[in-house]
């Protein structure tokens, strides 16, 4: 995998000193650091690095503010000493949660997680998707997602091999982390493959595995069914 640039933010020096340490360490990684954390998200949406580290309490504002506000298919890395911000991490889709103090080993398997996620959007076309269930990642090959369906907080990933993934995304996000030419989002609250298509209409689309057909919304219907067309011709 080629060099990775990488931005950290973190209002103790100290904290700083070690990532930079770790990340020589390492190797590969081409860091940039920052205690000043609205300096540093500017950088972030300037230069676009591959991999943020983020501390969450910072004093002029919350680490978790500035994941929310990060560009869209950021990969970030938490580093705090504050274990009770995990479940709030790794909602907001954190790659890792390194607890402070974190030893080097630790580190390189944070770096690891990230390096795997950055490659695979690299090729544009991941082979799988990788979500939050509870504590856990979970990786879901893109053929065996049936269909994506919004409920509440959450979406549920139902898989062609049986059962499904519970995750707390919203859909808007997962969709975004789709691939545009594999899934297409036909209603507020479900995506579908479109090489699982059998057939459809302007109201429904009956896909391969699943007994009932889904409902077409109403906003969504004409940019679908042209879609749905083109991919037929």
């Amino acid at each position: 995998m080629k060099k990775i640039s990488c931005i950290a933010i973190d209002d103790e020096p100290l904290a700083l000193l070690v990532i930079s340490r770790f990340c020589e360490r390492r190797g590969g990684i081409d860091l940039t650091t920052f205690s000043e954390p609205r300096i540093g998200l500017e950088e972030i949406r300037r230069r676009r690095p591959d991999l943020v580290f983020l501390d969450i309490e910072m004093n002029s504002i919350s680490g978790l503010d500035v994941a929310q506000s990060l560009p869209r298919d950021s990969c970030f890395i938490f580093t705090t000493a504050h274990a009770q911000y995990a479940i709030a991490g790794f909602d907001l889709d954190a790659v890792d949660f390194l607890h402070k103090p974190f030893a080097y080993e630790r580190f390189e398997q944070a770096i690891e997680k990230a390096c795997r996620r950055i490659g695979a959007r690299r090729t544009k076309e991941p082979e799988t998707l990788v979500v939050k269930q509870e504590y856990n990642s979970i990786s879901i090959p893109m053929d065996d997602i049936l269909c994506v369906e919004a409920m509440g907080n959450y979406v549920k990933i139902v898989r062609r091999s049986g059962g499904y993934v519970l995750s707390r995304t919203g859909i808007k996000v997962l969709s975004e982390m789709l691939p545009q030419n594999l899934f297409l989002r036909i209603h507020r609250s479900y995506v579908i493959p479109l090489r699982g298509v059998e057939y459809f209409s302007k109201r429904e689309v009956k896909i391969t595995g699943r007994a009932a057909p889904i409902p077409i919304g109403k906003r969504y219907a004409d940019e679908v069914y042209q879609i749905l067309s083109n991919e037929r011709h």
